[in-house]
């Protein structure tokens, strides 16, 4: 309700208009960059993960862990998290492979190549205590 609010209430080029400009420049530089590669790598998060709880007083700390992935969304691109190592707590790392829009198939098929060539995928059905 708040959203048809802000659109109807005379904050359409305030907010919204400029939120769809930025998302096309966004788009836009994508698409640069996939006249030059089939792939973009990139890490899923900045951070492992943190205890439950642990971060909840930081409302900025919290959104900035999407910052590698809330990309995909914005440039209508498609992507996939596939596991690559484990920090030195043993939590694991994930690695996001980016592709352009409807570009799932070159996306799936290098996922596919780096799990083949990689043993990380192997590790994640095995049990990591956490301590809570």
């Amino acid at each position: 309700m708040l959203g048809t609010y802000v659109l109807s209430a005379g904050y359409y080029d305030a907010y919204y208009l400029k939120a769809q400009q930025v998302r096309t420049l966004i788009k836009q530089d994508f698409e640069r960059a996939f006249e030059a590669v089939d792939v973009i790598a990139s890490p899923v998060a900045p951070t492992t993960a943190f205890r439950i709880g642990e971060k909840t007083d930081n409302p900025l700390e919290m959104y900035l862990m999407d910052v590698f992935t809330i990309t995909l969304n914005l440039a209508g691109m498609c992507g996939i998290s596939v596991p690559c190592g484990f920090d030195k707590g043993g939590l694991p790392i994930g690695l996001q492979l980016m592709g352009p829009h409807l570009g799932e198939e070159v996306v799936l098929r290098t996922a596919h190549a780096y799990e083949q060539a990689t043993t990380w995928h192997n590790h994640w059905a095995q049990p990591v205590a956490i301590n809570v």
